[in-house]
């Protein structure tokens, strides 16, 4: 073979392999370089609704997540298989993420979980509304679960019981869940807290966990101090083993629906409710606040005392005076309508 036609065949296997460097560089480049922008910041979180398509998804990259290069992204998301593949979620994206990297998280459906938060929940409507704000689902769509009598006595309950199964607190969890799925991790939950300890003290009490919740519901609506709790929670339990009416002010509040009263009269007591525990007997029939743990775990060590009587001091300080005599309570109770009078509180 001349030396002309060797360097020709040299030259074009040069060029073929060069091509072909350039090329397999290239291909991994797409995969493997930077593709998100995000200036200063660090991360950033995208949400990809449920039922959401890929083309969903690349605007929602593009308006949020810092995407540089779409045609890229779309590239590497068919090569990996996740065009038809979208998975719904809240994702952290991180600033210059490669396409595969990116790809990778969203294919795998590898989100971050929010830490759900919900307290001073009065209500189950107030509930819905707290968690709206949170997750994916809306109010409405919870609701109708919530309001669903089948599925309260499915885990156990009557419907005036059900909300005592959500206990505030801060949880750990997935943005797109299901409301189903939610009321199912809020049962495990609740069970995991009515551990064995804390039934062996409501089972001493003579009250079943539903009934302590309930209980709690009042105090935490009658006080916000946490040093006096025990100490209220012991005179609703000596009310209560006594065969006392229970009379507490904020079950006539929620009875009625006016949560902001100021001062209960003589004709709101009157108003007809299995809530108002002025007119009956024993436990209304479902929370009037969803009661914190530590307000349950204050009822379960209720102070042991002789008192059957508060009332708010007139100091407004939000603390109560305690009676063992209607005597005593009456000049307590005396003193502070006295002080709501001199306020000018109707």
């Amino acid at each position: 073979m001349k030396k002309s036609s060797k360097f020709i065949l040299l030259l074009i296997i040069f060029f073929v392999f060069a091509g072909l460097a350039w090329a397999i560089n290239n291909f991994y480049g797409v995969f493997f370089r930077s593709n998100v922008d995000l200036g200063e910041q660090k991360s950033t979180i995208i949400f990809i609704p449920t039922g959401s398509d890929f083309e969903q998804v690349c605007e929602i990259m593009k308006e949020n997540g810092g995407l540089q290069a779409e045609d890229q992204f779309r590239f590497t998301a068919k090569q990996k298989g996740y065009i038809d593949n979208v998975k719904s979620g809240r994702y952290r994206i991180r600033n210059n993420m490669s396409n595969n990297a990116l790809v990778n998280m969203l294919r795998a459906g590898n989100q971050e979980p929010v830490m759900l938060v919900f307290n001073n929940v009065r209500t189950i409507n107030d509930l819905a509304l707290k968690i709206e704000n949170q997750l994916e689902f809306s109010a409405d769509s919870l609701l109708r679960f919530l309001k669903n009598d089948s599925i309260a006595r499915a885990y156990g309950f009557t419907p005036d019981e059900f909300a005592v199964m959500f206990i505030p607190n801060t949880y750990e969890i997935f943005w797109n869940i299901s409301p189903e799925n939610f009321i199912e991790r809020m049962n495990k939950e609740y069970n995991t807290f009515w551990n064995d300890e804390r039934i062996e003290k409501a089972s001493k009490m003579n009250r079943t966990p539903i009934e302590i919740s309930i209980l709690a519901s009042i105090v935490i609506s009658e006080t916000s101090k946490r040093d006096e709790m025990s100490r209220v929670a012991g005179v609703y339990v000596n009310r209560l083993n006594r065969g006392m009416k229970l009379e507490a002010d904020p079950t006539v509040k929620f009875a009625i629906g006016d949560f902001e009263l100021k001062r209960i009269l003589y004709r709101h007591l009157e108003y007809d409710s299995p809530y108002n525990t002025y007119k009956n007997h024993g436990l209304p029939p479902g929370p009037i606040y969803l009661p914190d743990a530590y307000v349950i775990d204050a009822v379960l060590n209720y102070e042991k005392h002789d008192y059957i009587f508060m009332c708010a001091k007139d100091d407004f300080s939000g603390y109560h005076a305690f009676a063992r005599t209607n005597a005593e309570h009456e000049r307590n109770a005396r003193r502070y309508h006295d002080a709501l009078n001199r306020n000018k509180i109707r």
